[in-house]
C-alpha cells in the first residue's frame, strides 16, 4: 500500500496508525555547497567535502556530502512527517545503514519509508515496536542511502 501521507496527523499518531506494508515518500530538502562544506568542516573533514578544487581533483570529481549529513538530512524529514508528534519514545537504534552514491550540492533529496514491522509488545503493552525500511531518493530518483530503523510508539488504545 502506497501513500504519500498518513491519514491521521502526526500531533494525533500512535502505535495503530503505523500499519505493516504501508510506504510512504516524504520531502523534499536541498542539499546546500555551504551546508556540505560547513557540515564536514566541523564533522568530517576530509578534502572532497571541505575543498571544492580538492574534490575535483578526487575520485568523486566533486565535492560531495558526508554520509553523515545525509543522515541528518534523512533523519529531518523523518521527524517532519513520519515520527509521531506525541507517541514517540525513541529508537534503539538502526542496522544496515549504507551510502549507496554521492549526494551533490544542489540533490533534492525526498525519503521512502516502508513499515516493516508493527507489532505491540508483550511486557509493555502500552507501546508497540514499529520496524522500518528508509531509502533516501534524490531527484533522479536515483537510491543514495538505505537504512533500516526501529521505534518505539505509545498506543492509543491501552489493553
Amino acid at each position: 500500500m502506497h501513500r504519500s501521507t498518513f491519514s491521521v496527523a502526526k500531533d494525533n499518531r500512535y502505535f495503530e496508525d503505523y500499519v505493516t506494508g504501508s510506504k510512504y515518500e516524504f520531502g523534499t530538502i536541498t542539499v546546500t555547497e555551504e551546508e556540505v562544506i560547513d557540515f564536514a568542516s566541523k564533522y568530517d573533514p576530509q578534502p572532497f567535502h571541505i575543498d571544492p578544487e580538492a574534490a575535483k581533483n578526487s575520485h568523486f570529481g566533486g565535492l560531495i556530502s558526508s554520509g553523515w549529513l545525509t543522515a541528518s538530512l534523512m533523519m529531518k524529514l523523518l521527524v517532519d512527517h513520519y515520527v509521531s508528534g506525541v507517541a514517540s519514545l525513541g529508537s534503539p537504534g538502526v542496522q544496515d545503514l549504507k551510502w549507496l552514491k554521492p549526494v551533490r550540492p544542489g540533490d533534492d533529496l525526498s525519503i521512502r519509508v516502508t513499515i516493516q514491522e508493527a507489532r505491540r509488545s508483550r511486557s509493555k503493552p502500552d507501546r508497540g515496536m514499529v520496524g522500518i525500511s528508509v531509502e533516501v531518493l534524490t531527484q533522479k530518483r536515483e537510491i543514495v542511502m538505505t537504512m533500516q530503523s526501529t521505534g518505539i510508539v505509545l498506543c492509543r488504545e491501552k489493553q
